[in-house]
């Protein structure tokens, strides 16, 4: 679960990228600052360094590519038709051996 200082540096981190600043602890302090939530002091440098080299846009709008296609594959299942019969009540499958 996240914690309140968590949750406040991804909020600012997503201010900084919306508004294309680079992404510092800094900045994200001056942030945090201005909207009156204090957080410990190594929360912002820690957040600002995990970001570096991560394309946060690309991040973003993959998660945006990626759902119509997970959401569409459950229904894809659900709509072919099944292929195979259940055996009866007691009975064997063909080909099975059974388990000593």
């Amino acid at each position: 679960m996240s914690t309140k200082e968590e949750l406040a540096c991804v909020y600012a981190a997503l201010v900084l990228l919306d508004d294309d600043v680079a992404i510092t602890g800094d900045k994200i302090a001056t942030l945090l600052k201005a909207a009156n939530i204090d957080v410990e002091p190594y929360w912002p440098d820690l957040f600002a360094r995990s970001l570096e080299g991560v394309s946060l846009k690309e991040l973003i709008s993959s998660f945006g590519a990626a759902a119509p296609a997970a959401a569409a594959a459950p229904v894809a299942a659900a709509a072919a038709p099944a292929a195979k019969e259940e055996p009866a009540k007691g009975g064997k499958k063909e080909g099975m051996s059974p388990v000593h």
